[in-house]
């Protein structure tokens, strides 16, 4: 059994959470507000922001050195998709989510 570091099981964490965050925000609160909230950009940003946490996630779970590569596009993604949260608004969870996650990802990347 690979041995995963506190800081990576925190990144695991964070990560499954920010998938767990942006889809839910994104099918739930985004789809019923319309408007800005279901533009093309946004909702794709959305989506590839919960794919790459997700992905993220279960490359560390697997234990593969390639986790640096995603963590290093997931920090990028997350920064991405909590700023354009927070320019739209009334999505402080996924914000926070987001941001959380870009800050482990960043440390994994490392």
């Amino acid at each position: 059994m690979h041995h995963q570091s506190a800081a990576m099981k925190e990144c695991i964490d964070n990560c499954l959470n920010c998938y767990r965050e942006c889809l839910s925000t994104a099918m739930s609160h985004c789809l019923d507000m319309g408007g800005e909230h279901t533009k093309p950009a946004h909702f794709r940003l959305m989506m590839a922001c919960a794919e790459i946490c997700r992905t993220s996630a279960h490359f560390m779970l697997i234990g593969t050195e390639h986790h640096k590569h995603t963590c290093r596009e997931c920090s990028e993604i997350c920064r991405e998709c909590a700023d354009d949260c927070e320019r739209i608004g009334d999505m402080a969870s996924c914000v926070e989510a987001c941001r959380r996650c870009a800050q482990s990802c960043e440390r994994m990347a490392a």
